[in-house]
């Protein structure tokens, strides 16, 4: 299939994306616009800045794209930003991203209760409930739909200071798992993509996090394992991301699912 007939394909289907204003899940709003699907990005209203500049921006390519207001930790809202998108939208959902999520690093000696249930309602729950949510709203259509969220490299390899986002994102691939078995037969696909180092915000977190605990200075922590642990020498970009998402939500990608797809320069391996 060209380029131009994945755009065809695409126009008039709608994609709903979690976390959409910056980072990983804005390139994948951007690329999916650019791709002819209209957007609907939910995010937490302290993000409305960001994701009002992404509207407009997919706006420029001539889709349509609005802002509904969701945290991912409270279902009853998810399933709100869901409706609102198939009111202003139409009733044309066909790709779901569950791109929300936090990275929190502290050694497991130190997690209390509280650290590790915030990172379980986001990247897990809110994983799960936005995935329920978009397939009810895809079975009740009766057009099929694509399903994608967030996993990682730590899917298969967690970290040291990473042990509850680790644990997260191994269940997320497990859930990936069951919900494609479940939904095939409404032909919903159902993946995840695995980052690896991604030069965004949430690692320059990550990056403060780890040079405080390992005593180093702001930057290296990146650095090093940049070096260290990528393959093919670069840090990855959140584009990188957007493409195999591109990829899979197109009928290119019509034989994949079930899941969890590193894209991660080699730091796997």
């Amino acid at each position: 299939m060209t380029a131009l007939s994945s755009i065809k394909v695409a126009l008039g289907r709608t994609a709903f994306i979690t976390g959409g204003g910056q980072g990983i899940g804005r390139a994948i709003a951007l690329r999916l616009a650019r791709d002819g699907h209209d957007i609907s990005i939910a995010d937490i209203p302290a993000a409305q800045a960001r994701v009002d500049e992404v509207v407009k921006e997919i706006q420029s390519y001539g889709r349509k794209a609005i802002f509904v207001t969701a945290d991912v930790r409270e279902p009853k809202q998810i399933y709100a930003a869901v409706e609102e998108t198939v009111e202003k939208l139409g009733p044309n959902l066909f790709v779901s991203v569950a791109n929300a999520g936090v990275t929190q690093v502290k050694p497991l000696l130190e997690c209390t209760p509280e650290f590790m249930e915030n990172e379980i309602r986001i990247n897990l729950l809110g994983f799960m409930n936005t995935h329920i949510a978009a397939a009810r709203q895809m079975v009740k259509q009766k057009g099929g739909g694509r399903i994608l969220g967030a996993g990682s490299i730590a899917s298969y390899r967690t970290a040291e200071n990473l042990g509850p986002y680790g644990a997260t994102k191994f269940a997320v691939r497990a859930f990936t798992e069951a919900a494609a078995r479940e939904w095939a037969q409404y032909g919903i696909r159902v993946n995840a993509y695995g980052p690896g180092i991604v030069d965004t915000p949430m690692w320059d977190h990550i990056d403060r996090e780890l040079a405080r605990i390992e005593g180093i200075d702001i930057g290296a922590a990146k650095e090093i394992r940049v070096k260290r642990d990528i393959k093919l020498g670069r840090i990855q970009q959140p584009e990188d991301v957007a493409k195999l998402v591109s990829f899979l939500v197109s009928d290119e990608g019509e034989y994949i699912t079930g899941q969890t797809i590193k894209t991660c320069g080699g730091a796997s391996l």
